[in-house]
């Protein structure tokens, strides 16, 4: 036996030449959505959504108590992928097709599974790839609530640790994932009006028109208390947690500095919004695709935006339609010379963050209020 002590340096996560075409990962851990984690990022987000804040109203509209907004439910699922999927990475490039389906409610377990649909190397740089994958969560597996609550694709871009070996390159189909919202059914006989008080009197479908967009009040300022919230997620990845990485290579990394996990400017987008679009909504249906277009670092003060684009009726469901929008996340930045305009004080440029395009299932006054 060496006298020499016994060193191991492992390497944690994959790398673009590390990833199989189909191939599976059933990601370690799982998450249980405790009242910690609830009131955290549901409180951090600025949520208004009384569906997340008052228990008496959540039951009164057929819910087992407060439900988990569709952002937090989002972080929690995203946040188990990262390990094997882009704790290497460089930046997340797009979400694809993000639905949702059971409603979650504190003490649900979520488990969660992701597929490997396409492999492609950078033709530029030959140290960078972008992974295509599908992702399902499921709540409370091998319980009798067992049920799909997100289903959704994205795209990533990952470095590779050893430039000489090849990648497995092409694309597979995605799975055919049952994932449909569920909404409380109307009950014609109860005095829904009687709980009107505690939403927003100007959030109802009837509310919104076509072609409107609306600047939310309210900003807020991200600290360094993201890389606690990151933490809590249990999200592994270096880029958002350890500057002595990023300080031995400043140049590979974007602006040599920790960059915020896209998640939380994505849940305070949503909650930034929420007073003025989805304070009477009863869940979110589908995220059509939805991008960071700029990092977000400490300090930074996040902003949001919502496009109205249209309105559909929901097949079955009288009470309630669908909105169709576009969130619309932005900073300001100091700019010297900078003329005062609509979109920025003088001395700033307004930077966009962060777009969504978002339907939402909105209650109609007619049957509510």
């Amino acid at each position: 036996m060496s006298q020499s002590p016994r060193v191991i340096r492992k390497i944690t996560g994959n790398h673009l030449e590390d990833f199989r075409l189909g191939q599976v990962f059933r990601h370690k851990g799982g998450k249980t959505v405790t009242e910690g984690i609830f009131a955290t990022f549901t409180e951090f987000t600025m949520t208004t959504n009384p569906l997340a804040k008052n228990a008496r109203y959540a039951r009164a509209y057929g819910y087992r108590g407060l439900v988990v907004p569709p952002g937090l439910v989002m972080l929690v699922a995203f946040s188990q992928t990262v390990e094997d999927i882009s704790e290497n990475a460089r930046a997340n490039l797009e979400y694809i097709d993000m639905r949702f389906g059971a409603p979650v409610y504190v003490g649900d377990t979520i488990e969660v599974d992701t597929k490997v649909l396409g492999v492609k190397p950078s033709s530029s740089n030959p140290r960078l790839g972008v992974v295509h994958v599908q992702s399902t969560a499921r709540k409370n597996v091998g319980e009798s609530d067992e049920a799909i609550v997100m289903a959704w694709q994205r795209k990533v871009q990952v470095w590779k640790r050893d430039e000489s070996k090849p990648v497995d390159e092409g694309e597979v189909a995605p799975d055919d994932v049952a994932c449909e919202l569920w909404i409380p059914p109307h009950q014609g006989g109860r005095d829904y009006g009687a709980l009107a008080h505690l939403s927003s009197a100007d959030t109802y479908l009837e509310d919104f028109e076509p072609g409107t967009r609306i600047e939310h009040w309210r900003g807020r300022t991200v600290t360094d208390e993201h890389i606690h919230l990151t933490a809590v997620l249990d999200n592994t990845s270096q880029v958002h947690c350890n500057q002595h990485m990023i300080d031995l290579n400043p140049k590979q990394y974007v602006g040599g500095r920790l960059i915020i996990f896209g998640g939380i400017p994505f849940t305070l987008c949503l909650g930034l919004s929420c007073p003025d679009v989805h304070d009477n909504a009863l869940g979110d249906l589908v995220y059509r695709t939805g991008r960071h277009t700029a990092p977000l670092f400490a300090g930074d003060t996040v902003f949001a935006a919502t496009e109205i684009l249209a309105k559909r009726d929901l097949p079955g469901r009288p009470d309630v339609g669908v909105l169709a929008t576009r969130l619309l996340g932005h900073k300001f930045e100091k700019s010297e010379g900078a003329a005062e305009s609509a979109d920025a004080p003088a001395g700033y440029k307004r930077t966009r963050i962060f777009e969504l395009e978002r339907e939402i299932v909105v209650k109609r006054r007619s049957h509510y209020a």
